[in-house]
């Protein structure tokens, strides 16, 4: 499984929406993504890649996009 699947199965499971909502999805734009459900993602995210995010990244985490980007300083290529 690619990094890119894996990364879309993070969200895909911690926020149970269609894959095709992936690309626009933003931080508060959706119910589930919430401060609570940041948390679990941000979770699953550093479980998924093996990996520890610093607070800042955490917080600065504000869309699918971005994400991939943020990851890339912890040597996750999406």
């Amino acid at each position: 499984m690619s990094n890119l699947d894996k990364y879309n199965k993070v969200f895909i499971k911690t926020f149970s929406i269609d894959k095709l909502k992936l690309k626009k999805l933003k931080y508060q734009s959706i119910n589930q993504w919430d401060s609570v459900g940041h948390m679990s993602l941000m979770g699953a995210l550093e479980d998924t890649f093996k990996i520890t995010m610093d607070m800042d990244d955490i917080i600065d985490f504000s869309s699918f996009e971005k994400g991939k980007k943020i990851l890339k300083k912890y040597k996750v290529t999406i």
